[in-house]
């Protein structure tokens, strides 16, 4: 069985977050892999579905979810964005295996930059973290995003 990198599953991901630029969405895209296998895809909808809570990550853990039922053990999130506090609690309360992440996110982010909820051993899952994989790539699409919509 061919094993793909981090980058491969990352480009998948970042792929998910282009979708989400081109429908004017904050261009975050998530993947869920379990052995090397793609279960899940999405990207943000939170405009189209309307509703704050259509992040990337948690549409691709329901999504799972709904294939392999509410623990996710042996499961690697590759998501463009580093997670929120929302959705950091829903690979906590999942059991996502691990999370791999694109950018830092200075503003929400919960797994390293306000706070680093994945790595809390007062929780009973501490998923391992692996974070900068692919970076620029997301940094730049997200920048882009906001830049146009500065400019209109």
């Amino acid at each position: 069985m061919k094993v793909f990198s981090d980058e491969y599953w990352m480009n998948i991901a970042l792929k998910e977050a282009q979708i989400a630029f081109a429908e004017d969405e904050i261009p975050v895209g998530a993947v869920l892999v379990c052995d090397d296998k793609l279960i899940a895809r999405a990207h943000n909808s939170t405009q189209r579905l309307n509703s704050p809570l259509a992040h990337a990550e948690k549409l691709a853990i329901e999504k799972a979810q709904q294939k392999f039922g509410k623990w996710l053990y042996d499961c690697k999130l590759y998501v463009t964005l580093e997670p929120c506090v929302m959705c950091a609690g829903i690979i906590i309360l999942s059991r996502v295996k691990s999370v791999i992440f694109g950018a830092y996110d200075e503003k929400n982010g919960a797994c390293g930059s306000l706070y680093n909820l994945l790595s809390d051993k007062r929780f009973n899952h501490n998923p391992e973290v692996k974070s900068g994989t692919l970076a620029n790539e997301s940094s730049r699409l997200l920048k882009r995003f906001f830049d146009n919509k500065r400019n209109i």
